[in-house]
């Protein structure tokens, strides 16, 4: 059992079936710092279990980033992802239309802006009598 803390550098080489005994391991020592800390009360043990309490969210936080990478890998070319693995953004920016879609144009608004496209008219300025094209 270790009582010393666990560097998160170390952790990313190990693979999944290490972590998960590391995870046990460390879980056990809680367990046994905690009644420890009931029967005996001492200070000294408010530390341990901090850190131990770090520990095991160090193992289970390498743990969750590796096989969401892992699940980010399988999913990479496919057409839909999983809710947790897509782009939280806000709830707006979600329904927007994307840019395909809203560059799409319509076989009757073709039509309209083909037979009646906006006009283009000069206004005349009284000043310098200079013409602006408005649209």
């Amino acid at each position: 059992m270790s009582t010393t803390k666990i560097k998160t550098a170390q952790l990313w080489g190990k693979n999944k079936d290490d972590l998960k005994k590391q995870l046990v391991e460390l879980k056990t020592e809680l367990a046994q710092l905690r009644t420890q800390k009931v029967t005996n009360s001492a200070n000294s043990k408010l530390t341990k279990i901090h850190d131990l309490r770090k520990s095991v969210a160090r193992v289970l936080t390498v743990i969750n980033a590796t096989q969401r990478s892992q699940l980010r890998i399988f999913y990479k070319n496919r057409k839909y992802l999983p809710l947790d693995l897509r782009a939280k953004k806000t709830r707006a920016m979600r329904r927007r239309l994307t840019k395909h879609e809203a560059s799409i144009v319509s076989e009757k608004q073709k039509k309209r802006q083909m037979h009646f496209p906006q006009r283009k008219y000069a206004v005349k300025v009284r000043e310098d009598s200079s013409l602006y094209v408005c649209s």
